[in-house]
């Protein structure tokens, strides 16, 4: 004989709970098994000063990868950044003084193989030439057509999405 549905209902329900109560304990640390990768970013801001809070993006890419277990070296890394928004005003040498931090940051990682490359419609929008980037800077023809050249060539788009900060993490955590 059947027991009746209300007890079946309720022996579920325990069931469940349980099962959700033994990991109460918290999370669980996965170690995705990561291969080499190859990542193009897309900038394009609305503000110049959101190129310091996206080149987070490129290191939280990076460092997780140059760590162990992964241990891969930053030469061997495939990353490309297209650079087509206000930003373009910080990788002109004249405003050095302004977007040091960011110059410095993006030299650091040009230094560990990360392809920097500024759209040359944007360039001219902008009345600058070649001359007035920087030496890790090259120079494209159009940003939209480059980010279509590296997508059909495998490279994963990362197109960082950098928000105004209203609060503190100690505001809201």
């Amino acid at each position: 004989m059947k027991p009746p549905r209300m007890l079946r209902t309720w022996v579920s329900v325990i069931a469940i709970a349980t099962a959700a109560l033994a990991r109460a304990d918290g999370a669980t640390w996965v170690q995705t098994p990561y291969q080499e990768q190859k990542v193009l970013f897309d900038f394009y801001f609305d503000e110049p000063d959101k190129i310091n809070s996206a080149l987070y993006w490129i290191r939280s890419h990076m460092n997780p990868l140059m760590d162990s277990p992964y241990d891969q070296a930053p030469e061997f890394m495939q990353t490309v950044v297209v650079i087509h928004g206000t930003e373009i005003v910080t990788v002109a040498r004249k405003n050095y003084d302004r977007y040091k931090e960011a110059v410095n940051r993006m030299r650091y990682y040009a230094d560990l193989g990360v392809k920097f490359k500024v759209c040359g419609l944007a360039m001219e929008d902008y009345s600058y030439t070649m001359s007035d980037f920087y030496d890790f800077i090259e120079v494209v023809p159009s940003a939209i057509t480059e980010l279509a050249h590296w997508q059909q060539q495998g490279y994963a788009l990362i197109t960082p999405i950098v928000m105004d900060k209203k609060y503190t993490i100690e505001q809201i955590r």
